[in-house]
């Protein structure tokens, strides 16, 4: 019989799997599905932070302006998982075919995923992406792989 805390992480991941699901379909009410009202991203894009699902949802509506055809994976999702929050590391690559025709394999970013429990489902209540960058020409280094 799986632990409380084995079924907690499983919807976890089920969630996870969500996201990549949602992002392949283009589907922005089953992304929004994913996300507490009050969402906090610091997503790659300016501004620093992306408050609120609406604000979070802009930023893959954006994304799917420019793909015809998107694909997105995690990698290496690790969990940590308590009574009511949890937090989870990884690594994300969002790839496809572009409006225009181009392939593009895309860049891995890292990305942080903090969840709610909230009547019973697990919600992302913030995320962060990032990208390293180099120090010495401050710009962001895109070609790693994890």
């Amino acid at each position: 019989m799986p632990t409380q805390r084995e079924v907690d992480e499983a919807e976890i991941r089920q969630q996870a799997d969500k996201i990549v699901e949602a992002l392949r379909a283009k589907d922005l009410d089953g992304l929004k599905r994913l996300y507490t009202t009050d969402v906090v991203s610091f997503d790659v894009e300016p501004p620093l932070q992306h408050v609120g699902v609406e604000a979070k949802l802009k930023n893959w509506a954006k994304v799917f302006t420019f793909f015809q055809d998107v694909n997105y994976e995690v990698r290496d999702l690790t969990l940590t998982v308590g009574d009511e929050v949890a937090f989870g590391h990884g690594f994300g690559r969002l790839s496809g075919t572009l409006k225009n025709g181009t392939a593009t394999s895309g860049m891995w970013v890292r990305a942080t995923f903090c969840f709610r429990k909230i009547d019973g489902n697990w919600l992302i209540a913030h995320d962060q992406v990032s990208v390293p960058f180099d120090v010495a020409s401050g710009k962001g280094v895109a070609d790693l792989e994890p």
